[in-house]
């Protein structure tokens, strides 16, 4: 305990976590009046519109009260999982940009000690960040429900469910930003890597799962929850959508990614060289 309470301390005697949670207010904000907005217009297209089967059957089930709740109260998990996927990454890539490394492993010679520290440290900041987003999805939600014409659906466990499964999303990503700080180091190339990967990866991914499913086999399009991002969404929808794989398989995705990250990044540590 005293070790993470120590890897708190590296955060919280810095600028570095208020900078981050005074970026996430605005982004959280943008992201809530995005979903609304989405869920305002996708109601407004007509039952008859000139779409395919498929199209129309994920239409029709994203528009359904359930799920149109579910993305309101989980609004904010895309950048905010973004901020805590950087800041858990710092708390790696800070002992290398600050020399404090090698005092910090002279300290605690057990270097998976420090890792598992800096897990925890990293998971009790995700869990930060998501009752931030949380708390406000709750007060203001309701709001955007009774503009849409929705029940606010709060006495639904699909939505607790939902809001569950983004703190355990939130708490995964923080799992993967120290693995990857940890295999590559530097504060610089962390940041932009992660950054880079996390915004313009899923358009990557997305454009060449399109292209396997329309030229090679259509199973290619179940193939997408691979993609971290997607696997994150997928997770916390209200039901099940239709041409997509069950919620729990986002869940199984998103956890493997975490698991194979923490290990290759605490039998890295053990490993190499720290000067």
């Amino acid at each position: 305990m005293r070790l993470v309470s120590a890897e708190l301390s590296k955060i919280f005697t810095t600028a570095t976590w208020w900078i981050f949670g005074l970026i996430l207010i605005p982004l959280w904000a943008m992201s809530i009046l995005f979903n609304w907005g989405t869920a305002n217009v996708t109601n407004q297209i007509p039952a008859d519109a000139n779409v395919d089967p498929d199209s129309a059957a994920l239409l029709d089930a994203t528009n359904q009260p359930i799920n149109v709740a579910t993305n309101l109260y989980t609004s904010g998990q895309f950048f905010g999982v973004l901020l805590i996927l950087l800041l858990s990454a710092i708390l790696v890539t800070n002992e290398f940009f600050h020399l404090t490394a090698t005092t910090t492993f002279l300290v605690t010679p057990h270097r998976e000690r420090v890792v598992l520290a800096k897990l925890a440290a990293a998971g009790l900041l995700s869990l930060g960040f998501w009752l931030i987003t949380t708390v406000l999805n709750l007060a203001l939600a309701p709001f955007f429900l009774r503009q849409l014409d929705l029940p606010v659906q709060l006495g639904e466990g699909a939505v607790w469910r939902a809001i569950g499964l983004n703190a355990l999303a939130f708490a995964l990503w923080a799992v993967v930003g120290v693995g990857v700080g940890v295999l590559i180091r530097s504060q610089i190339a962390t940041t932009l890597t992660l950054s880079i990967g996390y915004l313009i990866g899923p358009l990557g991914a997305q454009a060449v799962f399109f292209l396997l499913t329309q030229y090679v086999a259509d199973f290619f399009e179940k193939l997408r929850v691979i993609e971290p991002t997607t696997a994150s969404q997928l997770m916390i929808s209200g039901t099940d959508l239709p041409g997509n794989p069950p919620r729990w398989v986002g869940a199984v995705v998103l956890i493997g990614y975490a698991v194979v990250t923490g290990v290759i990044g605490t039998l890295i540590m053990r490993r190499r060289d720290v000067s």
